[in-house]
C-alpha cells in the first residue's frame, strides 16, 4: 500500500527486489538524519514507482477494498488483523532482543503465549485486554538502535514508502522471522493470507485519508513522502512529539 497509514505496513507476500536494494545500499551514504531534511538522490525512479503504485492502487487495492469492507463483518476483520498481529510477536521479540530491550522481549514472548493459545491463535487480543498492549518493533529500528543512518527515501514496488536502511530491514525481517521456519506450508500459506488481508482491510479503515493524499494532493508524492518520514522519525525518537503528523487529519488542499 503506497501510503504510511500503519507502522507496520507489515511484511507481505509481496517481493522487494533484492538487487534494486544492494544497489540502493551500496550506492548511498548512511546518513544520520535529523530535523525535517529528506535525502532523495532517486527521486526520478521513486516517482516512477509512485505512479505505478498509485495505479495498482486505484485499478486493484482501492476496490478490492471496498468490497472487503462491505462483504466481511467488523468482527471478522477485526479477528483477521488480531491473527495476523500476533504472527509478528516473535519477529518483535526478536528485534527487542538484538536491541537489548529485555521489556520489549517479555512482553512479545507475554502476548504471542497468551493470545496463540487463550487467545484462540490469535484472533482474540487477550493480552491487550488486560493492558499488555503490542509494542511494535521491526529490523529497521534495530538497525537504527545499532548507528545506522537513515539512508536515502525510497517508494518500492506495492510496499510504499521507505529508506535504505528500513527496505534492508524488511528484507531480514522476512528471512528471520521465525514463524516461516516452523510453520508447515499451509500455515505459512494461511499466514500469507492473513498479512494480505489485513493490508486490504487497513487500505479500508483508512480510505477516506488515504483517498485524499492519493488522489486529491497537488504532488501526492512528496505528502506520501513527508508523511512517511516524519512519522517513522517521531516512532523511532528522532523527532519531537509535535513534529508527529497525524494523518486523519490532513489537509490536502494544502499541498
Amino acid at each position: 500500500m503506497p501510503f504510511p497509514t500503519k507502522r507496520a505496513l507489515r511484511a507481505t507476500s509481496l517481493t522487494i527486489t533484492t538487487a534494486i536494494l544492494l544497489a540502493a545500499c551500496a550506492n548511498v551514504e548512511e546518513q544520520g538524519v535529523s530535523g525535517s531534511g529528506t535525502h532523495d538522490p532517486f527521486e526520478s525512479a521513486n516517482r516512477a514507482v509512485h505512479r505505478f503504485n498509485v495505479g495498482a492502487d486505484r485499478i486493484v487495492l482501492r476496490p478490492v477494498s471496498r468490497g472487503y469492507d462491505a462483504v466481511v463483518p467488523d468482527g471478522l476483520q477485526t479477528a483477521i488483523t488480531n491473527a495476523s498481529d500476533n504472527l509478528s510477536e516473535p519477529s518483535r521479540f526478536l528485534n527487542h532482543s538484538l536491541q537489548g530491550n529485555g521489556t520489549g522481549a517479555a512482553r512479545s514472548a507475554y502476548r504471542f503465549l497468551v493470545n496463540s493459545t487463550l487467545g484462540l491463535a490469535g484472533t482474540y487480543d487477550l493480552a491487550g485486554a488486560v493492558g499488555v498492549e503490542a509494542d511494535d518493533t521491526d529490523f529497521g529500528e534495530t538497525l537504527h538502535v545499532w548507528g545506522s543512518g537513515e539512508g536515502a527515501y525510497v517508494e518500492l514496488p506495492l510496499l510504499g514508502p521507505s529508506t535504505t536502511r528500513d527496505a534492508t530491514g524488511r528484507v531480514v525481517d522476512a528471512v528471520t522471522n521465525p514463524m516461516s521456519y516452523v510453520l508447515n506450508a499451509d500455515a505459512r500459506s494461511l499466514r500469507t493470507g492473513l498479512n494480505v488481508a489485513d493490508q486490504v482491510g487497513d487500505r479500508a479503515r483508512f480510505g477516506d485519508t488515504i483517498d485524499g493524499v492519493l488522489y486529491e494532493s497537488a504532488d501526492s508524492y512528496s505528502q506520501t513522502q513527508l508523511l512517511y518520514l516524519q512519522n517513522r522519525r517521531f516512532e523511532l525518537g528522532i523527532e519531537a512529539p509535535d513534529a508527529y503528523i497525524d494523518p486523519t487529519e490532513i489537509d490536502t488542499e494544502g499541498f
